[in-house]
């Protein structure tokens, strides 16, 4: 276990490596640069003055030397300034990721919760009455654009009901935890309802599959009784393809809450990559998409030890 684990995360680190050059390199190409932007608002600067500006800041060097000088301080702990928010980048970062955390295991818990009980449901009479009404709250779940479904949530229950705020992390003069509470209901239950279609579909399908298997007809001809069955024989063999998808969905709720987050002004992730990237804020940008690839390989890593958990048969 420990020299899998050894190996997985050098493999990670080797991945990271990689991502940050290609990532490092793709940002250098996109027009513009911050001297640029310094330029556009100070059209009276002379090619000297932008010349010495582009060597401070090393513009003026190959895109090699300057991503081995970005590497060299990030691997000391500096990841640059963010000239956007006028801080060094992890300053930055630190607020957004904790807004993203809170969102993304909310709404991730939520939506594997009802997954599983809807899929669970559907899988135990594939045709019947709840199968077919799961299988349309699925497909509804995965055809409704988020941000009409985030539109509704605000309609209904912010502008109509007067349940919840519409937008933002407290109010001002509150501040306190039930009114923080208050304001994430709806983000995290337009998050949830997103992924839980998703997840439901694949967890009806393995479960499906594995309930035709020879060992659930063995426990039902020894006189096991229907939860037993369920739980024990079929539920743990079913989550082994349904743990791949979360996974892999888990990784990318970090930087693809970008809609979400627009909608109900949560300062999260995605929002901050997608700003840092409009205003060529190319070091905070950068480093927010790294963090993003390395929750994605870490949450690979755990779906691999999830797979020796629940299938013993399955070696590392």
């Amino acid at each position: 276990m420990t020299r899998f684990i050894l190996r997985r995360v050098g493999q990670a680190l080797i991945v990271l490596l990689v991502m940050s050059f290609v990532i490092y390199s793709l940002i250098g190409l996109m027009p513009g640069d911050p001297i640029d932007v310094m330029i556009a608002s100070n059209p009276g600067a002379t090619p000297e003055v932008v010349a010495h500006l582009r060597a401070i800041y090393g513009l003026d060097q190959p895109i090699m030397l300057r991503y081995w000088y970005w590497l060299v301080a990030a691997l000391q702990g500096d990841f640059g300034f963010s000239r956007t928010h006028s801080q060094p980048v992890l300053e930055v970062l630190g607020p957004a990721l904790l807004q993203t955390c809170k969102l993304m295991f909310a709404s991730f818990i939520l939506s594997v919760l009802l997954a599983f009980a809807l899929g669970v449901a559907a899988a135990l009479k594939p045709g019947g009455i709840i199968d077919n009404i799961v299988s349309l709250f699925a497909f509804a779940g995965i055809s409704v654009p988020v941000f009409w479904l985030a539109l509704v949530m605000i309609l209904v229950f912010a502008v109509q009901l007067h349940w919840f705020p519409a937008s933002g992390i407290s109010t001002v003069g509150d501040g306190g935890f039930n009114d923080y509470l208050r304001h994430l209901v709806m983000p995290v239950t337009t998050l949830a309802l997103a992924n839980t279609g998703h997840f439901t579909r694949f967890v009806r399908a393995a479960m499906i599959e594995t309930l035709r298997m020879d060992h659930v007809r063995t426990a039902r001809a020894k006189g096991a009784g229907e939860g037993r069955i369920v739980m024990i024989h079929a539920l743990r063999n079913a989550m082994i393809p349904v743990v791949t998808v979360m996974a892999l969905s888990f990784g990318s709720l970090f930087s693809g809450a970008l809609i979400t987050e627009t909608m109900f002004a949560q300062p999260g992730m995605g929002k901050m990559i997608y700003d840092a990237i409009l205003g060529n804020d190319f070091n905070l940008a950068l480093t927010g998409l790294l963090f993003a690839t390395l929750v994605t390989l870490l949450s690979n890593l755990v779906a691999d030890l999830a797979y020796g958990w629940l299938d013993p048969r399955i070696s590392l």
